[in-house]
């Protein structure tokens, strides 16, 4: 059976409108000739003939669709679950209180490309509501300032907080816009058994990170008893696996100013007197 959307026969048939043969807008567009004669006769396309059959109208899951988009761009992308309840509530309204089929998201997306099922990537809120054009607009004014430009990319380091989430998976399926590969899926605040501080400079020179668990002091039983691949590392402790005062400062002595010393163009000695760019981010404790 041949496979085409009911764009790729709108555009077949605007084709003959305009002169050009069946025969070669059936070819061109990979439309059967029968569809295109009984298109021009005054058949319905297959979501006019069969939305009569449809639990939602066509209009109603074109807004629907659209609710989709609009919570996808807001970092708040809906599960097949929340879907299925937002479309009952429709149902409802009407006076339908049937529950949907199982079938009817797939079909649901079927009806409507402009929606797909994506993986979602966790993002902490802060980051989301944090990044307003205003806040963005004012942090590269900061980066303009002269003694700013006058750092070397090498010198430039970027300081990032994550952390592993108790009880929280990484990845699960939503719904969002289908020119997209992925959802961000904004999540409540972090709360980490371990928190993890990396910093990488504007080269791409990667330092060690610091490993921070939940813990009165670091345990032996918590690593492998192969400890080549985390050589370099840093780990430590603290009440609730978050970083505090002291950890930032620990950080700072014991992986940044150590790894970061500026070097010389002759032969890589120590350019001490160069200065260094550190950009945190927003929730850090430097």
């Amino acid at each position: 059976m041949t496979q085409y959307t009911e764009d790729q026969l709108q555009q077949a048939l605007e084709a003959i409108s305009r002169g050009q043969a069946i025969k070669s807008a059936s070819r061109e567009y990979g439309i059967p000739r029968t569809t295109i004669y009984r298109r021009m006769t005054g058949a319905q396309s297959r979501v006019i003939a069969f939305a009569d059959l449809q639990r939602l109208s066509p209009d109603q899951e074109a807004k629907l669709a659209e609710w989709v988009r609009i919570q996808h761009a807001l970092g708040l992308a809906p599960t097949h679950q929340q879907v299925k309840v937002f479309a009952e509530r429709i149902l409802h309204a009407m006076g339908d209180t049937e529950p949907i089929g199982k079938g009817w998201i797939q079909a649901f997306l079927k009806r409507n490309p402009s929606i797909k099922v994506q993986r979602s990537r966790p993002i902490d809120s802060r980051r989301i509501n944090g990044a307003s054009t205003e806040v963005i607009r004012e942090w590269f004014k900061l980066l303009a300032i002269p003694e700013v430009q006058g750092i070397k990319p090498a010198n430039r380091y970027n300081m990032d907080e994550t952390g592993i989430l108790e009880g929280q998976g990484s990845n699960g399926l939503v719904l969002g816009m289908s020119e997209t590969k992925s959802v961000r899926k904004k999540q409540p605040g972090s709360r980490a058994w371990v928190s993890i501080i990396e910093c990488i400079s504007a080269l791409g020179q990667r330092l060690h990170p610091l490993i921070i668990y939940k813990g009165k002091t670091v345990q032996q039983q918590w690593f492998p008893l192969d400890l080549g691949p985390y050589e370099g590392w840093q780990f430590t402790a603290t009440e609730n696996g978050w970083t505090t005062d002291d950890t930032a400062v620990e950080w700072l002595q014991k992986v940044f100013l150590p790894q970061t010393v500026p070097q010389t163009a002759s032969q890589g000695k120590e350019g001490k007197d160069e200065a260094r760019l550190l950009i945190t981010s927003q929730s850090s404790a430097l």
